[in-house]
């Protein structure tokens, strides 16, 4: 046999082996069903099988109505299964199916334009989504010695925030505010100004009507062909709303692992929390602070961990979480346990919207953690010297307003007296108007530049 008969022939058993591994992979994994034996709210317990944390199972009633059901917890001879779909038409007993599989991501570039929901199936009536990965939606960590560090500023188009709270690419940031004091028209605002190749906005738990307003009005056909929009409103189940944030991270992360810039929105990391107190309690972990269990404190900073730059050569997640301070309460747990894992925080208040100041950004209580890294030191003198005379301003603001003060009184409330009206319309913006980054910068050294205090002359030195 020559050496060429003999390749051949090797060749065909390699293609023969590599097809029989192929058909051994796709075949059904071998489990043993259970049943369902108690169902008290959302939370299912079932009985005769075993799976880990996190795998998928298949609950079929004697019907074939069928849902899928995550693992969640276990006991002595239980599993606790929280569903994803709807439970109706479940009977006691019902067949448990551990499928032996994870939830997992479609990723690719077919996902660009389109509109998934918490499970990654389209929601936009588009036809079924092709792509060729797929990948566990809770992701793997990042070597914290392997990220690219924070090094060049992100333009946001929003005038106040670039100029003194500037935002680093690869960054993480909130956005805290009661509801109704405009984050979701702010957070709008940076969808369409912001500076990405890929936006990937995740709407978690918010109302179901805004899905839509949120795609038409504010990212419009041309924002939306370069974005991945994944919707798991407040009607969904809880196991679904984390399966939505987790989802979107997971988009977000194939996108940056491409080499892109990624533009991360999400809204809200509250929803996100309180779905997985809603299970946590479900399944009977004891509450902690103000009802939240500690499971909720240690899936916070799992989630937003995933964001920010990535290893060197690949590209960045920028992320902004909007972050619901119940009752305007800045010291709400999540808030307080959000504020202490970003890199920084847009904090708005309805003091300002009820008087008509948007975007409603209190610049006193805001703060970028990396913007002394990211800007020059005459951009952040500026940005010091217009918060101390805002901040002069209103600590002053009930004596100026009653007629107490007496101009002359102090050189420092004088000047801010006579700044205050264009400082306000440095801070006020509509929702309509970009401003990069050099325009706004260029606005803040012009005006704050103006104003620097004159130093004394020294007197000469007395001759001997």
């Amino acid at each position: 046999m020559s050496e060429q008969e003999s390749a051949n022939r090797s060749s065909i058993w390699q293609r023969r082996l590599q097809m029989y591994i192929d058909r051994a992979k796709e075949a059904p994994v071998t489990s043993v069903e259970g049943k369902l034996v108690q169902m008290v709210g959302l939370t299912m317990e079932a009985t005769g099988c075993q799976a880990p944390i996190g795998a998928r199972c298949r609950v079929v009633g004697q019907d074939e109505t069928e849902v899928e059901a995550e693992v969640v917890g276990f006991g002595a001879d239980k599993l606790y299964l929280m569903p994803t779909g709807d439970l109706r038409g479940i009977l006691p007993n019902a067949r448990v199916i551990p499928t032996g599989r994870v939830y997992e991501a479609p990723v690719g570039d077919a996902l660009l334009g389109r509109v998934l929901d918490g499970a990654g199936k389209p929601l936009d009536g588009k036809g079924p989504i092709i792509t060729l990965e797929r990948r566990p939606i809770y992701g793997k960590t990042i070597n914290p010695l392997s990220r690219k560090p924070i090094s060049e500023p992100l333009d946001v188009g929003v005038r106040s925030i670039n100029a003194l709270l500037t935002v680093g690419r690869g960054q993480r940031m909130g956005l805290f505010a009661g509801s109704g004091v405009g984050k979701s028209v702010l957070l709008g605002m940076m969808t369409k100004f912001t500076e990405a190749d890929v936006i990937v906005v995740g709407l978690i738990g918010e109302r179901g009507r805004e899905v839509k307003e949120f795609i038409q009005n504010i990212l419009g056909e041309e924002g939306l062909s370069r974005s991945v929009v994944v919707a798991a409103p407040a009607d969904s189940p809880p196991l679904l709303r984390l399966h939505g944030a987790a989802l979107t991270t997971t988009i977000a992360e194939y996108f940056r692992d491409q080499g892109n810039n990624v533009l991360l929105l999400m809204d809200s990391l509250t929803r996100y929390a309180q779905a997985q107190r809603e299970i946590a309690l479900a399944i009977g972990e004891p509450p902690a602070t103000r009802g939240y269990p500690p499971s909720v404190f240690a899936k916070l900073p799992q989630l937003v961990e995933r964001a920010g730059n990535g290893d060197e050569g690949k590209g960045s997640i920028t992320a902004f979480y909007t972050v619901l301070a119940e009752g305007d309460d800045q010291q709400d747990p999540i808030a307080d346990a959000a504020r202490a894992i970003l890199d920084g925080h847009v904090v708005l208040t309805r003091r300002l919207a009820e008087a008509g100041h948007y975007p409603a950004i209190d610049i006193e209580a805001s703060i970028s953690r990396v913007m002394a890294e990211i800007t020059s030191q005459d951009h952040q003198a500026c940005a010091r010297r217009f918060k101390q005379i805002y901040s002069t301003y209103q600590q002053n603001q009930d004596l100026i307003n009653v007629g107490a003060y007496a101009r002359g009184s102090d050189p420092r409330i004088d000047e801010a007296i006579a700044m205050h009206p264009q400082l306000m319309m440095f801070l006020q913006q509509s929702m309509h108007d970009a401003f990069d980054y050099p325009s706004s910068l260029q606005v803040l050294l012009g005006f704050m530049q103006q104003q620097q205090p004159q130093k004394k002359a020294q007197p000469a030195p007395a001759k001997g």
